[in-house]
């Protein structure tokens, strides 16, 4: 189960739930993967809506690293995801809006 308050997030990947996490150096690999001069213009690229698939892919496999997991690009662009490609760009966006934001309580 994945923990908001840590910044985690859940994706299912071939019928197994994953957690991902954006670590501080799963940061920084994503930014120079990407060429984005700041993290912000990759947060701003997802909240306008002009993200592209490798944008995910990148965004997934950094998460994946951060949390722990043993997946490389060539098995997650093969892979299975739960819910498909809509879901993993959910998964992406919400994995960015938890490495700077608090989770709301209710």
């Amino acid at each position: 189960m994945a923990n908001p308050w840590t910044g985690e997030v859940a994706l299912v990947i071939d019928g197994t739930p994953r957690v991902m996490k954006l670590t501080l150096g799963a940061l920084a690999e994503l930014e120079a993967s990407l060429g984005e001069q700041s993290l912000v213009d990759l947060v701003e690229r997802f909240e306008q809506g002009r993200f592209s698939a490798r944008d995910v892919l990148a965004l997934v496999l950094a998460g994946l690293k951060g949390g722990g997991q043993q997946i490389d690009a060539a098995h997650l662009e093969s892979a299975e995801i739960e819910g498909g490609p809509m879901e993993a760009a959910r998964a992406a966006a919400e994995l960015l809006a938890r490495a700077f934001t608090l989770p709301q309580t209710t």
